[in-house]
Parts: structure tokens; sequence; C-alpha cells
């Protein structure tokens, strides 16, 4: 018997060791991939710091799902995503251009089922999820400050300081949107003044980000954003507060907009087109074109599309389709298209099953969390329509993030009931990985 309880604790132990080493890994990929510290620090560039850090984080998740912890972790959104991924792969022949289909589904699809598979599957309480929201809404902070701070532009246009993908002023800006969600909720849930302090400079930082890189796709999306966080924390929330000064920024931002004819301009393109003085340069009749290409092109090629990233090839316009949506159908077509669409409704879904549960009643820092969440699923939503995220890592951690979310929650809820206590005993520890 003693022989048998040591061989259960060695195996328990290595286990914990193995989750904690994926755990850590998928903590500094997350880092790495929203700061890109390689563009900044001389001669770090030479050093595959994300492949190396990625590759760990999968090692020790192929150890863990061999080790038999993750039975029954496998959310439906995740089985469509590996679905999807299938489907791409059995389109590779049908595509226009064999090998940028191959690499486009292996080199870069692929990576964000990964980061799904990672997320979904390595995280095992809500410390650490809330740790790696910190990580990603800091970066996206620090991000944000670095290329104002540098400032960097195209055409007049900030893009962002560290390359990658935020090089695309539009990119850099609904990234922004995305992601300021998360930093309000840490703002209304910091304790001291240092700690809100910092995360008020860093949302008000993200705000202007928004504004230099007059992106009228990423302007949309923070005003999404930012009326769904006044809706959830301001009014349902009981945070009148945040109303009053969204009011006043409000006011300060319009006279920002009037006051700078350009910007203006580029706002009203939005409704009247390429307009004098909006320096569009043709991109909202370009775009229109793109989207009739798109639509030809599914058309003709309901089942398989033109190949994953193939689009620009296909259509000698060299160029993406400037939404999401309809370049995955195009690329991959109707039933690549009806995935994705069915993986985010199920994102949607988890948050709103979230608020029915006993553990978002009665737990205000899930009510936050649940909020923020909605608001970036929402402005990313939005985001796609204006520009082609499909083969990012970033919409499938958004979308990983909301089925934690939700199975951490239901877990809490049931522990809960079971045991009589409040959010603060024994199932509550347990959300939070303080047991």
């Amino acid at each position: 018997m003693a022989t048998l309880a040591t061989a259960i604790e060695k195996r328990t132990v290595r286990e914990r060791s193995g989750s904690s080493i994926a755990y850590g890994a998928l903590l500094l990929f997350t880092f790495l991939y929203y700061t890109r510290p390689e563009d900044l620090v001389p001669g770090l560039s030479v050093v595959p710091l994300e492949k190396i850090i990625g590759g760990i984080a999968i090692i020790a998740l192929v150890s863990t799902l061999a080790s038999g912890r993750v039975k029954g972790k496998f959310p439906l959104e995740l089985k469509l995503l590996l679905v999807l991924l299938a489907h791409l792969i059995i389109s590779i022949p049908f595509a226009y251009w064999h090998g940028g289909a191959f690499a486009t589904v292996f080199e870069r699809f692929s990576k964000g089922v990964t980061v799904g598979l990672m997320v979904t599957l390595i995280i095992e309480n809500f410390g650490q999820l809330r740790k790696l929201l910190w990580v990603q809404a800091a970066s996206l902070v620090i991000t944000t400050i670095a290329s104002i701070a540098i400032h960097h532009t195209e055409s007049g246009r900030l893009i962002g300081a560290l390359g990658g993908v935020f090089e695309n002023p539009n990119d850099l800006a609904i990234n922004i949107a995305i992601n300021w969600p998360l930093c309000l909720a840490f703002l209304l849930l910091a304790r001291g003044a240092v700690k809100g302090g910092a995360w008020g400079v860093g949302i008000l930082a993200m705000l202007l980000g928004v504004v230099l890189t007059y992106s009228r796709s990423g302007l949309l999306a923070t005003a999404v954003a930012v009326a769904i966080c006044l809706w959830e924390f301001g009014v349902r929330g009981r945070r009148f507060y945040l109303i009053a000064a969204a009011l006043i920024l409000g006011v300060v931002g319009a006279g920002v907009i009037f006051a700078t004819p350009h910007y203006l301009t580029r706002v009203e393109s939005i409704f009247r087109g390429d307009i004098e003085g909006a320096e569009d340069h043709g991109s909202w009749e370009a775009r229109r074109e793109l989207l009739a290409y798109s639509i030809d092109e599914t058309i003709h090629h309901p089942i398989f599309g033109i190949g994953a990233g193939n689009f620009g090839a296909a259509t000698l316009t060299w160029r993406v389709t400037h939404n999401t949506y309809t370049e995955f159908a195009a690329e991959g077509g109707l039933p690549a298209l009806f995935l994705y669409l069915a993986i985010l409704y199920l994102a949607f879904r988890n948050l709103r099953k979230v608020r029915l549960l006993t553990a978002y009643r009665d737990n205000p820092e899930i009510q936050v969390f649940a909020g923020a969440l909605w608001a970036s699923l929402l402005a990313f939503a939005i985001g796609s329509f204006f520009a082609s995220f499909e083969y990012e890592l970033f919409p499938y951690f958004m979308v990983a993030y909301t089925s934690v979310f939700y199975r951490l929650c239901v877990q809490a809820s049931d522990e809960q009931r079971a045991a009589g206590e409040s959010p603060n005993g024994q199932a509550g520890q347990r959300l939070y990985g303080r047991s």
C-alpha cells in the first residue's frame, strides 16, 4: 500500500510539474507575441524566442494530454476549430497555389489552433486565467505607449513600434480596441492608487493610440468596446462615475476631432467614401472591389475555396480582402465560413451562459471579467469586418478564454452548490487556485 501511495504521489508531482511548465511557457509565449522584444533589443532578433517557448509549451501540452488529466475538457468550439483545420488541410489540393495554401495552413493557422489547445487545456483555475489576461492586457499597454513614444508613422498614421501583427495602423487600432476592455477590468479591480493609476494611464494611452492611427475601422471597434463597457460596468454595474468620466472624455475627444480637420474628414469618409482631404488613396473603393471579388470567388468555389492565403494571387490584386468573414469564405469555401461563425457564436454563448451561474451572481470579479470579455469579443467581431484576422493568433486566444472562463465558472458554481459555501469559501479558493 505504501508503495502504491508513493507511486501515486510521484505521478501527481510529475503531472503538476508538467502543467506548471506548460503554463509558464504559455505566459512567456503570450508576452513575446504581444510585445516582440526582439524588435527593440539589439541582437535578440537572431534568437527565435517565440519558436523556442512555443515548442516548450507544445511539448508540455503533449505530456499533459498523455497523462489523461484533460479528459472532458474539449469544448465544442475547440472541436470545431480542429474540424476547421482539417477542412483547410483537405482544401490544399484544390488551391490555386498549393505551396501558398500549405504554408498558410501549417505555418500560420495551425499556430492559432495550437494556441486554442494550450489555453483551453493548460489553464486549471481562475488565478491562472486572470494572470494570462493580465499579461496580454499589460503587453498591449506597453506596445501602445512604445508606439506613441517612438512614433513611427506611415503617411502620418501611427504604426506599431514593434512590427509584427501591429505594423499596420488598422491592425494596431483594432488590437487596442480588443484589449481596452480588459485593461478597464483590471482598473476596476485594482487595489491601491499606484496600480489603479497605472491602468488609468494605460487606457488613456490606448485611446490616444487609436486616434493617432487615424484608423476608421479601429475607431468603430473602439466605440463598440467603450459602449459595451459603459453599459456593463456603468449602467448594469451601477458605477455611475464611469458614465460621468466617459462624458468628459467624449467632450474632450469631440474637441480633438473637430480641432483636427484631417481626422474629422477621415471619420466622415466612413459614410461618404473617398472624399477630398480623407487621404483615402482609393482605399474605400478598393475595398468594395475586393469585397466583390471575394463574393465572386466564393460563388465559384463554394466547397473548398481557392486555398488558404491564396486570395491575392488568385485575383491578381495581391491584397487581402480586409474582411475576415469573406476571406474565409473565398479561401476556404462556405464550410470554413460556417465553422468560423459557429466558433464565434459558441464563444458568445459561453459568456451568455456564465451570466446564468451562481458564481457570476455572487462574485463581482467574475461579473467584471464576463463584461470585459463580452466587450472584447464584440469589438473583435465588428473589427473583423474591416481586417483579415483569420490566420492570426489573437482570435483564438479570445475564443479559448471564453471556453476556460465558462468551464471554471461552472466548476465553481457546482462546488459552491454542493458544499453550500460562499465564493470566498473552499469552492472560491479552488476557482482562484488558492487551495
